[in-house]
């Protein structure tokens, strides 16, 4: 299990490398973020004990039943799933240090109220539904600028950048327009010079399109099923909004 998982991460690490190179790009500008739904905090560790700081959870729950274990070993805690207001509490208190799920006013406004509070701030990413799916979570594209104005003058949330889940799709240039479009986007909101408002990263790309991705500008992809294995449940699981 260990060499597997090691072996894992050091062939998703040369996909990264390759993809740079093809695309001129540096591999240190590409943050590898392991996608750690469904797996246990023993395999978890075991990413950790191979150089690996940088998890994140879909479900506040997980988050929850993994802390413990995980505390000890020097990490970082993003999450990644859609955010009920209700758990925004939970979120802060396992130590999360990004939410890149941020994709409506009334989510930013709680957890604002929340961290003023507390005395805390947060990194945040908006995230876009640039495959306009019914069963996706995120903004739609035409209003994201909106939102990022919205946002911005909330001064514990500290706006990063954008994300996407991207088209789950084996038609590869349908997967690109996903990314490209998360890219303009960006650009367009960098020429807005809006205060409180960097877009440094781009959130993009999995296990089976990272390579696409990072073409078209990923600075953090997220990877889990290359790295620790094939989920029992499905991803319909987690993006499905009637069952979260």
């Amino acid at each position: 299990m260990n060499a597997t998982i090691s072996d894992n991460i050091k062939m998703i690490q040369q996909r990264i490398e390759k993809a740079c190179q093809s695309s001129g790009r540096d591999p240190q500008e590409v943050t590898l973020l392991l996608a750690t739904k469904t797996v246990t905090a023993e395999r978890i560790k075991i990413a950790l004990q191979a150089g690996q700081t940088l998890i994140a959870e879909n479900k506040v729950q997980e988050l929850k039943e993994k802390y413990e274990d995980l505390k000890g070993i020097p990490h970082r805690n993003h999450f990644i799933g859609h955010l009920q207001t209700n758990k925004i509490k939970e979120i802060l208190k396992y130590n999360v240090s990004c939410v890149h799920s941020v994709d409506r006013f009334d989510l930013a406004q709680k957890l604002h109220q929340r961290l003023t509070a507390d005395n805390k701030t947060i990194d945040i990413l908006i995230q876009v539904n640039t495959s306009n799916e019914e069963s996706k979570y995120g903004a739609d594209p035409d209003q994201v600028i909106d939102l990022v104005r919205q946002i911005a003058p909330l001064n514990s949330l500290h706006i990063k950048g954008l994300m996407t889940i991207g088209l789950l799709s084996a038609e590869a240039e349908q997967v690109r327009r996903c990314f490209q479009l998360l890219k303009q986007i960006q650009q367009q909101i960098i020429m807005l010079d809006i205060p409180n408002v960097s877009m440094q990263e781009l959130s993009m790309g999995m296990s089976g399109d990272l390579e696409i991705a990072i073409a078209e500008g990923a600075t953090i992809v997220r990877v889990g099923t290359a790295i620790f294995g094939q989920r029992n449940t499905p991803d319909s699981y987690y993006w499905n909004e009637n069952l979260i």
